[in-house]
């Protein structure tokens, strides 16, 4: 018997929604799993994804210790579309796919939500993890009561202008650049543009992008990481987008416009790129409204074809 897990990658924050709002794209991660015939438990990733961890295997191995049971003799494959460290939800996508490839192996024992507490656990924030489980725009906070998601109607066509540099980009660094205090104004700025956003979307006022996607809170510091990231932001909006903002953490710049757009949109970009001398593509993506996805396969789908050298663990 063959799984497939299917997830997509996102982007985190759009703007002043620091670690709260995100949205999915269709590019994708891909977790197949052979079960039957197999003496142990196999898993193989690219090396890149997770700075070099196996963060499909940690995720598959933490939701059998939850649940208290064992994995199944089998072989996992995962090959991934989603370019890692560009701060597009890589991490989040392998984590999402192992926990939903091990809950299928063994049973689905945990719920659609208890996927999403565990990702959430494993990732340490929510945004992204929400977005590749559930697809579409979302929101995600530590509530009261605990951990909170809502999904974000998108309320008419967008399509993502992402301008994604060869350049690295880890959370950690982006993360240590931001000051440990911010003052009452950017406090009530950060708060009514999140207000703003999500109205937007949810009402399908797209023209209030340009504002509502505007940060104060981490984009002017992490400009210092990303020289190009302000005139980014500004050849987008010229070229006719409705909104631009850094990408999760970077280094990405993710640009929201109506689909009849954004070959211009993807022109001005690419002057930045040019002008920066930047290594870097900039490409077109549709928004993933459909989250992740398991589904059962009658035999191995050749176009997967094979990964990096994975590491084998006997059961």
């Amino acid at each position: 018997m063959w799984l497939s897990v299917r997830v997509p990658a996102s982007s985190a924050n759009l703007g002043p929604g620091f670690d709260s709002l995100a949205v999915a794209l269709s590019w994708y991660l891909t977790v197949t799993v052979e079960k039957g015939g197999h003496a142990r438990f196999e898993a193989r990733a690219p090396g890149e994804i997770g700075d070099g961890r196996n963060l499909v295997l940690e995720a598959m191995q933490a939701l059998a210790r939850v649940v208290g049971q064992e994995l199944p003799g089998c072989q996992v494959t995962v090959e991934s579309a989603i370019p890692v460290a560009r701060g597009l939800g890589s991490s989040a996508a392998a984590i999402v796919g192992g926990l939903l490839a091990a809950n299928a192996l063994l049973g689905t024992p945990l719920t659609r939500e208890g996927i999403w507490r565990l990702a959430w656990q494993l990732e340490g924030h929510g945004d992204n993890v929400t977005a590749a489980l559930y697809g579409g725009a979302v929101l995600a906070l530590q509530g009261q009561a605990g951990p909170l998601a809502q999904q974000v109607p998108i309320a008419g066509p967008l399509r993502a202008v992402l301008l994604i540099p060869d350049q690295l980009g880890y959370t950690s660094v982006a993360r240590a650049v931001l000051p440990d205090q911010v003052s009452r104004q950017v406090t009530v700025a950060t708060a009514a543009r999140c207000a703003l956003l999500v109205l937007a979307l949810s009402t399908g006022q797209f023209a209030l992008l340009g504002e509502a996607m505007a940060d104060e809170l981490h984009q002017p510091h992490r400009a210092a990481l990303y020289p190009y990231l302000i005139d980014a932001i500004a050849a987008a909006r010229a070229g006719g987008a409705y909104g631009a903002c850094l990408s999760g953490s970077g280094p990405a710049v993710l640009a929201l416009s109506a689909p009849e757009v954004t070959k211009s949109v993807q022109r001005e970009l690419q002057g930045v790129v040019d002008r920066y001398s930047l290594a870097a593509q900039v490409a077109i993506v549709d928004i993933a409204h459909e989250g992740a996805s398991v589904q059962a396969v009658p035999a191995r789908d050749s176009s997967l074809g094979t990964t990096a050298q994975g590491t084998a663990y006997e059961r």
